[in-house]
């Protein structure tokens, strides 16, 4: 008995979807290792697949009917470090200002923190904005910007991407704020 549980409760976290959310962040060394060589266009692939895994992670839990509480935390953590490391890496290089890394990292540190909050004292699991979804999107494009191994002038492009991310990024923040106080005050949460 003990053990069917056991199992059960592994296979909730032993799933291609966490795998993928977990695979986001362990393509960033050797995306730094291939962008710091020179090795441009390996680094723009491992950034698609990273990309992807993004996109899949989800959609794979639900068409394998293996959603779970872990992948809930493990998905947004995934974006949030991924996006946090590739962020520091490219401030670092000069391609992103350090004021938008530490506001990136400052917001996602305090709404995962939020989150966990909600979860373990509230019984509430909060999920991702649309808001927080674009701005993931344009924040994405401007990494594989960044990164697109060919001579390109995405410099407009660029400024647009990381304008609109920052309006979104600040915008579901206030959402997010928004959604905490009403958990802290009790009342109905809707999650989109």
């Amino acid at each position: 008995m003990m053990s069917e549980h056991m199992n059960q409760e592994q296979e909730r976290i032993f799933t291609l979807s966490n795998f993928l959310s977990i695979l986001r962040v362990l393509l960033i060394p050797p995306f730094i290792y291939f962008f710091s060589h020179g090795e441009k266009l390996t680094a723009f692939i491992l950034v698609l697949i990273a990309i992807s895994t993004d996109w899949f992670d989800g959609r794979v839990a639900r068409w394998t009917h293996t959603v779970s509480e872990m992948g809930k935390i493990l998905d947004p953590l995934a974006d949030k470090l991924s996006a946090a490391l590739l962020g520091i890496y490219f401030a670092y290089l000069g391609e992103l200002p350090v004021w938008f890394v530490v506001f990136l990292f400052l917001r996602d540190a305090i709404i995962f923190g939020g989150g966990i909050y909600a979860k373990y004292r509230k019984h509430i699991l909060t999920t991702a904005l649309p808001a927080g979804k674009w701005a993931v999107g344009f924040l994405a494009l401007l990494y594989a910007m960044i990164v697109f191994p060919y001579p390109v002038d995405f410099s407009l492009a660029k400024t647009v991407c990381l304008w609109a991310a920052t309006a979104l990024l600040f915008g579901s923040f206030v959402q997010y704020a928004l959604r905490f106080r009403n958990i802290l005050l009790g009342k109905e949460v809707v999650n989109l």
